[in-house]
């Protein structure tokens, strides 16, 4: 969880952001909104809703805001709040429930109509073709919002049109809708011109981008027009994609164009081909080993991220074994594990499950698969040299996702030559060198 800091506004706003890049992205907007409208003593909660955890961790989080500012007005908002409004809007702490699609809206944060008698502010996300209402005011207003000035992470799109057994987050998000490309190049000009030296695509199912627009036109053509218009575009990156749907202008720009970062994060969720057809996933085991053996043949510096669930319904160890061998199989140092976590209203929850000391059991011993390979893998670039763009933190973020550390950091924003000299658990260790 992460609560967004009022960054000595003198309205007192502040956000907390439970979940994924998205949300986060989505906070900044709703911060800039709620600032420039006056609103005042008012905390809002940017809930999640992948698991049963991220739940109770939002309403803790509601719970908390309250105890720790009782005079403040409490919104709650988000994936968790968009599917089960009721059970928000029955907490005492709260005093407004607010809709995904709501939440996006400047005229949503108006102090004058904001807390009426409807305490309950939430659409049909269903009937919601809508994709980005932020960005129609245009590039140069979103980028008024409180992203550092390292890495922008744009939405460009929302909802999922599939039924993965397990997910619950389509009847957060609702159905898949687009940012047509004209207006994501447009930002994405107007955020290297404000010094960002990274721009991040994000989505709910961001490879589905383009399905629902004239010509369905796919991700790898939305990637293509970005850096050919945009030939100052230092660093392009995608937050995940599905292992599905690279098409070929993707796999293209991925493995030919050095401004787009050699990194893939990959929807996996599991190993085994047989539990991720229980899953309704669109891939094999085999599909996602011969797909990051082709990226890393013709790309041999990419990297690899993923998703992996622990303990999905019927996943016997055989199974298991299959999930944990493909960490090491494929090489995926930047490692993301979820114990399984039954959601009601979604099929997964009425098959066999596991027992939740094996699911537990299970997710550690994948997160220690996930630690040998990033270990192995920092400790092969020592000796080598690289760019790394420094965050606010003081670390750097090198193209293929390392994070480095090196004793007196740039300030954040920066591009920084370094050699690497060493690494730790999660880190590579560097020196500066002259440009």
């Amino acid at each position: 969880m992460n609560q967004t800091p009022d960054n000595g506004l003198k309205n007192t706003v502040d956000v907390v952001t439970l979940g994924c890049r998205l949300n986060a992205y989505e906070s900044d907007i709703m911060k800039g909104h709620a600032r420039d409208a006056g609103l005042e003593n008012t905390i809002i909660i940017n809930s999640c809703a992948v698991t049963n955890e991220a739940v109770k961790s939002s309403r803790h989080a509601v719970r908390k805001a309250k105890r720790d500012n009782p005079d403040a007005k409490i919104i709650v908002t988000g994936c968790a709040a968009q599917i089960d409004p009721k059970a928000f809007s029955d907490m005492s702490e709260v005093d407004l429930v607010l809709g995904n699609q709501e939440k996006m809206l400047a005229s949503s944060f108006d102090p004058e109509t904001l807390f009426g008698t409807e305490r309950v502010k939430v659409n049909d996300i269903m009937s919601v073709r809508e994709t980005a209402p932020q960005l129609i005011s245009g590039p140069n207003r979103v980028l008024e919002k409180s992203q550092s000035r390292t890495r922008a992470f744009l939405q460009v799109q929302n909802g999922c049109d599939h039924r993965c057994t397990f997910c619950i987050i389509p009847y957060g998000r609702g159905q898949a809708r687009s940012v047509p490309a004209g207006e994501v190049v447009a930002h994405v000009k107007a955020f290297i011109a404000q010094g960002f030296g990274e721009v991040v695509l994000t989505g709910v199912d961001l490879s589905s981008w383009g399905g629902d627009l004239p010509g369905t036109p796919k991700l790898g053509d939305l990637v293509r027009r970005v850096l050919k218009l945009v030939p100052n575009l230092p660093r392009l990156r995608l937050s995940s994609v599905d292992p599905a749907e690279i098409d070929e202008a993707l796999f293209e720009a991925l493995t030919t164009d050095p401004r787009m970062t050699p990194y893939v994060h990959l929807s996996l969720q599991a190993g085994d081909t047989m539990i991720l057809k229980r899953m309704k996933r669109r891939h094999s085991r085999e599909d996602a080993i011969d797909l990051c053996a082709r990226l890393k043949s013709a790309r041999p510096e990419i990297t690899f991220g993923a998703d992996i669930i622990a303990g999905f319904p019927t996943e016997t160890d055989d199974m298991f074994e299959n999930s944990k061998s493909i960490i090491s199989e494929i090489g995926i140092p930047w490692l993301h594990v979820f114990p399984y976590s039954a959601r009601e209203g979604t099929p997964a929850a009425k098959m066999p499950d596991v027992n939740g000391k094996i699911i537990k059991a299970r997710a550690k011993i994948l997160r220690e698969a996930g630690a040998a390979v990033k270990s192995a893998h920092l400790k092969s670039r020592i000796g080598q040299t690289d760019i790394a763009l420094f965050e606010d933190t003081g670390l750097g973020r090198l193209p293929d996702f390392t994070l480095v550390k090196v004793a007196h950091p740039p300030k954040g924003g920066t591009f920084t030559k370094i050699r690497i000299t060493g690494a730790d658990a999660d880190t590579a260790l560097a020196e500066r060198l002259k440009d």
